[in-house]
């Protein structure tokens, strides 16, 4: 009776005071917990049009350090200045300028069948039980090895750019280039760029459609009428690597050309086993031929019209053949125009432009840019690559344990539906989890770390080895349990959340001298350091392990079910977070956390504990000396993108917000954002989202509160007079 009254208390708790909210939950079984009440917003609507705009990038020159991109979640096309992709050289090595898909991937010939299935599995100790494990020991790369790493891996569809020829007839370099302004209107979604060749000016409109795999761009310039402009699209084989296309196997791949209309086209592309299609469609007033193996340019058909001077084309590509008819490029710019000013009508906004803080635009700048990259490069059907859909990263695939950090924040962001395109994910995957989970002689299903649309595991010496994505399903369930408190959404989500925890309390280890579980060995933790052998009872997965396995019988509860008995026997004996010197170890086997210096480095993520979770079993002075000694003492040159919100959320939690807001803007090497507001890792890694997702999942919980939060405005920023917070439309953080 109690549960049922719960959740009808969710679904109506808006009609209900504070007061009486207080009055009826305290008679609730406290196992069932239950959203904060959200503080007041401010009463002055937020101009949306004004806070997206007054952060547009905008180049005056030619940067390879900053491309802009136009997508929609599925589909993502990344521009030079010039609006296309017509000098991708100058990015080698820096933001390769790809046009990625979710359903574009591509496998090489496997001729000696290798799969996971048939992988010589490493048998580890667990207990007295021997588990094995796709381990590669001291990171060899056999060719079984590198081929199970690198298929499938995500395709650059085909590159999109101008040919631009000089007066005398050479080619036009990126130095030719003169009064350059490229602008990306985020109000609109449209990427307008301007630039001047030799003098003559040359006008573009890049834009992509909100539902479709398609671009479409308009071009005007007196060069188009002296026969010095083209559109070029070329099409490559694939990789892994970085760059995304291998421009130099012409002869592995083909493209097929039909032209069903006058200006129209249909390229078959084939890779090995893979197909896929671009359909284009182009002004009536130019052609299309081909000028090289897959190489085909398309220019006006006469140069002594008015009408040379302007030059529309729209490209769709498809995993299947296209539609014969096609968007027009006016049609396609206002549908992304409608599509983008609903996107910054709706959902969370949040105005820092009240504060006297000085760091109060660049973070502002860095919330709304994220909001514009996550929604395009992190909102589609499967989870997302660390680089999205820009380029490759390890070697084309997606990592699980990060998919927390490009879309949780969706739902605090009252975009639920672009977190819950990838959800659907676990549930295809389901078998081959559960699967995983029997062969190394678990229950319940045991989700993979680097994969790709299959669910494979890849080999790795930490990878299959690392468990904090484990409980995620159930996180991004909750999720959507708090933003809609029905049967539909239990339903929906139940048997991933009860096969994520049944695997959670299947693996952990019972010690019959100790009397407890624990939790490895093998095992490795967040912080990718500690030897997987040994390591055993970190402090952020113990709690994560905690909060996961209760929150499952919570479901099981308001489903009208009774809790399963082995998940409390395993609550009830799980061995509690380690301390040492009144702070938490990183782990129970690294009893030296505070005296090896060694330890320092990578993830802090002993703090994920109390902040990215809301610390079931943890002891709040405790995190606090664990989180002020970190602040002293951490590399945090070792660091990477996420782990600075993660900080800011636990400091939130701890009631530091200057400490939280010192933690998001901290000047490491890890913790810059570009110009295109893409967080900065390093070389290879020249963007990083889940930086950018885990900022925004920060920042609304720093404004709109947590679970517990203090009953005030923004209560993760300082109450010191230099922050002004104006927020609407953002909920509140387990």
């Amino acid at each position: 009776m109690r549960l049922a009254l719960s959740a009808d208390i969710l679904v109506r708790g808006k009609l209900l005071s504070v007061s009486v909210r207080r009055l009826l939950l305290s008679f609730l079984a406290p196992c069932v917990l239950l959203p904060a009440p959200v503080p007041a917003e401010p009463a002055q609507r937020i101009d949306r049009h004004a806070l997206a705009a007054r952060h547009q990038p905008v180049l005056h020159q030619f940067d390879p350090e900053n491309p802009l991109s136009v997508g929609n979640g599925e589909f993502a096309f990344t521009a030079d200045v010039t609006g296309l992709q017509t000098f991708p050289e100058a990015f080698t090595n820096t933001i390769p300028l790809g046009t990625l898909s979710q359903w574009g991937w591509h496998s090489f010939p496997n001729p000696a069948g290798w799969s996971i299935e048939r992988f010589r599995f490493k048998e580890f100790d667990s207990h007295g039980r021997p588990v094995g494990y796709p381990d590669v020991p001291d990171n060899q790369r056999t060719p079984e090895i590198n081929w199970l790493r690198g298929n499938p891996h995500r395709l650059h569809l085909g590159r999109i750019g101008f040919v631009l020829t000089k007066a005398g007839g050479g080619a036009a370099q990126p130095g030719d280039l003169a009064s350059i302004e490229q602008r990306l209107d985020l109000w609109e979604g449209i990427l307008r760029s301007r630039f001047e060749l030799e003098g003559q000016s040359v006008q573009v409109e890049t834009v992509c459609h909100p539902d479709l795999d398609l671009l479409a761009v308009r071009v005007a310039s007196p060069l188009l009428g002296s026969n010095r402009l083209a559109i070029q699209l070329h099409f490559p084989y694939g990789t892994g690597a970085t760059t995304t296309a291998d421009w130099s196997r012409p002869e592995a791949h083909t493209t097929e050309l039909a032209r069903p209309g006058t200006w129209t086209a249909v390229f078959t592309r084939r890779l090995d086993q893979d197909r896929y299609y671009a359909g284009v469609t182009w002004s009536s007033n130019a052609v299309l031929s081909e000028v090289a193996r897959h190489q085909y340019v398309v220019k006006p058909a006469r140069t002594d019209c008015a009408a040379a001077e302007a030059l529309e084309l729209v490209c769709r590509f498809s995993p299947t053949m296209p539609a014969s008819t096609l968007p027009s490029f006016e049609q396609t710019r206002i549908a992304a125009c409608e599509h983008w000013q609903q996107f910054w009508s709706t959902g969370g906004a949040i105005d820092l432009s009240g504060s006297n803080d000085p760091r109060w635009r660049e973070l502002e700048r860095r919330i709304v840019l994220s909001q514009y990259l996550t929604a395009i490069q992190c909102a589609g059907s499967l989870p997302p690559q660390e680089t999205g859909l820009t380029y490759n990263s390890w070697e084309g695939k997606f990592h699980l344990e990060m998919h927390w950090w490009h879309a949780a924040h969706f739902a605090l962001w009252n975009h639920l539906p672009l977190l819950e395109r990838s959800l659907g994910y676990y549930h295809a995957i389901l078998p081959r989890a559960r699967a995983t989970a029997k062969r190394q002689g678990y229950t319940g299903a045991r989700w993979p770390k680097m994969t790709g649309p299959s669910g494979e595991e890849s080999p790795s010496p930490v990878g299959p080895f690392l468990i904090w994505q484990q409980p995620h399903p159930i996180f991004y369930a909750e999720l959507c349990y708090r933003a809609h408190p029905d049967r539909a959404t239990l339903e929906k989500y139940r048997e991933v959340v009860s096969e994520t925890a049944e695997f959670m309390a299947s693996y952990a280890a019972w010690d019959e001298a100790s009397r407890r579980y624990d939790l490895g060995p093998p095992l490795q933790c967040a912080q990718e350091i500690f030897p997987k052998e040994r390591t055993m009872n970190p402090t952020f997965e113990l709690t994560y392990w905690r909060w996961g396995l209760e929150t499952a019988q919570q479901w099981r509860q308001r489903l009208g079910q009774p809790r399963v008995e082995k998940w409390d026997h395993v609550l009830q004996r799980l061995s509690r977070p380690p301390v040492a010197a009144d702070k938490y170890l990183f782990a129970e086997t690294a009893a030296d956390t505070y005296s090896r210096t060694n330890w320092v480095r990578d993830h802090p993520s002993v703090t994920a504990a109390l902040g990215f979770l809301p610390g079931p079993g943890i002891d709040r002075e405790t995190m606090r000396r664990t989180l002020d000694w970190i602040w002293v003492n951490w590399d945090w040159p070792s660091t990477w993108g996420w782990d600075y919100p993660m900080l800011a959320m636990c400091a939130a939690r701890l009631g530091l917000p200057e400490r939280a807001i010192d933690a998001l803007l901290l000047d490491t090497p890890k913790n810059h954002y570009r110009l295109n507001g893409h967080n900065h890792e390093r070389q290879g890694l020249t963007i990083y989202l889940p930086g950018n997702g885990g900022l925004l999942y920060a920042v609304a919980m720093m404004a709109a509160g947590w679970d517990g939060a203090p009953q005030r405005n923004a209560p993760g920023f300082p109450d010191n007079g230099q922050w002004t917070v104006r927020w609407e439309g953002l909920q509140p953080a387990p």
